[in-house]
C-alpha cells in the first residue's frame, strides 16, 4: 500500500500524519507513506486545498486532517 500525504506542512497536515501513524499501527498495516510538499505535485491530483490524503494514487480526501477512526475506515 502507497499513502501520500499532500500538503506544505501545515498543521492540517501534520495532525493528519500523526492520526495515519497511528491507524497503521492499531491495523497492523505495512505502508509506504511519502509527504508530498511540491506544489506541482499536489495540483496534479487535483488538489487545490491542503492537506490531500492519496492512497495508491486515488485521492480519498481534501481539505481535512482525517480522524484515526476515518483513515482506518478507508484502509480497511
Amino acid at each position: 500500500m502507497f499513502i501520500k500525504i499532500l500538503g506544505t506542512g501545515c498543521s492540517k497536515c501534520e495532525r493528519l500524519k500523526k492520526n495515519l501513524d497511528i491507524a497503521l499501527k492499531e491495523l497492523n498495516i505495512d505502508a509506504t507513506v511519502e509527504n508530498v510538499d511540491d506544489l506541482i505535485e499536489i495540483v496534479s491530483y487535483g488538489v487545490m486545498e491542503t492537506p490531500g490524503f492519496v492512497v495508491n494514487d486515488e485521492v480519498k480526501s481534501v481539505g481535512r486532517a482525517l480522524s484515526v477512526d476515518e483513515i482506518k475506515g478507508i484502509l480497511k
